[in-house]
This record gives C-alpha cells, sequence and structure tokens, in this order.
C-alpha cells in the first residue's frame, strides 16, 4: 500500500501551523489537572488502560463490553500507542484511548468501510477504545484526551481526522465541527466495534483552529490557548513496547490523518 506525501502547499501549511503554535506555547496560560495523560509504557499501564476502558463500555454497550475484559492484539500492534489518564492522587485510572496509524497496515475502520480516495492517499492513524470514568471528572478526561488527540495529530504531521461514533456520539463530532464522509449521515456497521452502526466523519486538522474560532467554540480556549503539562504524548515516556517483553518495537508516528471511534 503507498500513501502520498503531503504536498508542497500542505508541508508549508503544517509548517505555519508549527511555528505559530511554537510562538503560542511560549504565551498560552498554564493549567494543572488533577489527573497526567501520557503514553502506556508498562504491562500495568496497558492493565489499567483496559481495565478503564472496559467498564465504560459496560455501561453503554455491555454485550460488546464482554470481549473488551483484556487486552487485543490491537493494543500491541508495532504502530499502536494507548493513552492513559491516571489520577494525580491515587494512581487509578480515568480514561484511555488507543491510535494505531496505517504505517504498517490497513485501519481497522477500513475493514468495514472503503473511504474516499482523498483519505485513501494519505497516511492515516485511528483513534479507538476511548472510554472514561463516571462523573464529572470523566467528562474532563474526555475531553483532555480528545485534546491529546489532536496534540498526536499536530506532532506527527496529520492533516485529515477521520472518526467513527454510533449514536447519539455522533452529535458530539459535530460538536466539534467534524462533517460526513459519506452522504445523508449514512451509518455503517463496523466490525471492530461489534458491528454497531456508526457515522463517519472527517477534520481538517490544520484549519480546525480556525473554523473552532469562528464558530466561537466553546472548547476553543482549552484545546488552543491553554498549555496542559499534564498532557504529554510525545515519545518520552517510550512508545508502547519498549520496556515491556510481551510487545513489538512500536514503529515511528503516520502523517496524514486519523479516525476516533466508539467514544463511550
Amino acid at each position: 500500500m503507498e500513501y502520498a506525501t503531503p504536498s508542497g502547499t500542505a508541508q508549508r501549511l503544517m509548517a505555519h501551523v508549527a511555528s505559530l503554535n511554537s510562538e503560542r506555547g511560549r504565551a498560552r496560560a498554564v493549567e494543572r489537572l488533577p489527573f497526567t495523560i501520557r503514553r502506556v509504557s508498562t504491562e500495568e499501564d496497558l492493565r489499567k488502560a483496559v481495565r478503564v476502558r472496559h467498564a465504560a463500555y459496560a455501561r453503554h454497550v455491555p454485550d460488546f463490553a464482554q470481549t473488551l475484559s483484556v487486552a487485543e492484539p490491537a493494543d500491541v500492534d508495532g504502530d499502536a500507542v494507548v493513552l492513559l489518564a491516571e489520577s494525580k492522587l491515587d494512581g487509578s485510572p480515568l480514561g484511555s484511548t488507543r491510535i494505531q496509524t496505517n504505517l504498517l497496515q490497513a485501519l481497522h475502520v477500513e475493514e468495514s468501510v472503503e473511504l474516499p480516495l482523498w483519505l485513501q492517499t494519505r497516511r492515516l492513524a485511528e483513534v479507538t477504545r476511548l472510554g472514561v470514568a463516571e462523573g464529572r471528572v470523566g467528562h474532563l478526561v474526555k475531553i483532555a484526551l480528545i485534546k491529546a488527540c489532536f496534540d498526536y495529530c499536530e506532532q506527527n504531521g496529520v492533516e485529515w481526522a477521520v472518526v467513527t461514533g454510533r449514536a447519539p456520539i455522533d452529535r458530539q463530532y459535530e460538536q466539534l465541527l467534524f462533517t460526513d464522509v459519506f452522504p445523508n449521515r449514512a451509518f455503517v456497521a463496523l466490525r471492530h466495534v461489534g458491528d454497531l452502526p456508526h457515522r463517519v466523519m472527517a477534520f481538517n486538522i490544520a484549519t480546525g483552529e480556525a473554523r473552532w474560532e469562528a464558530a466561537k467554540h466553546p472548547l476553543l480556549g482549552f484545546f488552543r490557548h491553554t498549555r496542559h503539562p499534564d498532557i504529554d504524548v510525545s515519545a518520552r515516556h517510550g512508545a508502547r513496547g519498549e520496556p515491556a517483553p510481551a510487545a513489538r518495537p512500536a514503529a515511528p508516528a503516520a502523517a496524514g490523518a486519523f479516525a476516533l471511534s466508539a467514544m463511550a
């Protein structure tokens, strides 16, 4: 499978966005969170991620959740990164999500749908198994994990985000200004989420901030104007598999787009 590299215009735009982000980073307000978000780097980390994932899905799709009580092969794929949100108070898991690039293989969503050509020709990443704890803290963790996904995409030159959401989760993506990939808000059954019907939507990363600003989006300040040192998706903690003997070495992150599936 071959993937087109970003065009010269896209590369210049990404460099310009990176420059703007660097300048804003020096001036942005700093906010501390009651939890941290980082890459999973040990077997214990992964057990925590699986525990909070299973509990989150059990609240909404209990039948499918039965398949999520243990780690999945995709958690330790060479091109996978699992993010974990942990309480600063006691280290308990508060949320998790997984990012899988198509650097080594097709995305899971492509088992069920054929993406349009303008996405097929890009290197992609898919974010699945997003689940958080109950209550107000869970709501904040979910928003922070979404920000972590956008941060990951920007750090790795992502151009488009492709998300899949079951009802009513798809409405949350609408609120984030995602648009439908397929006409008529079509829902399609996805194999990697128990054949549940999901809506496929897309988001242009490079123009996201401008569109949020134009819409006066309520999360603009959190996403773009506030620096959260407790959200760190860089490789400093080690990609999944480096310190854990059971996992395969992690691959470099791919650029292109990412897909976000089944937000619990």
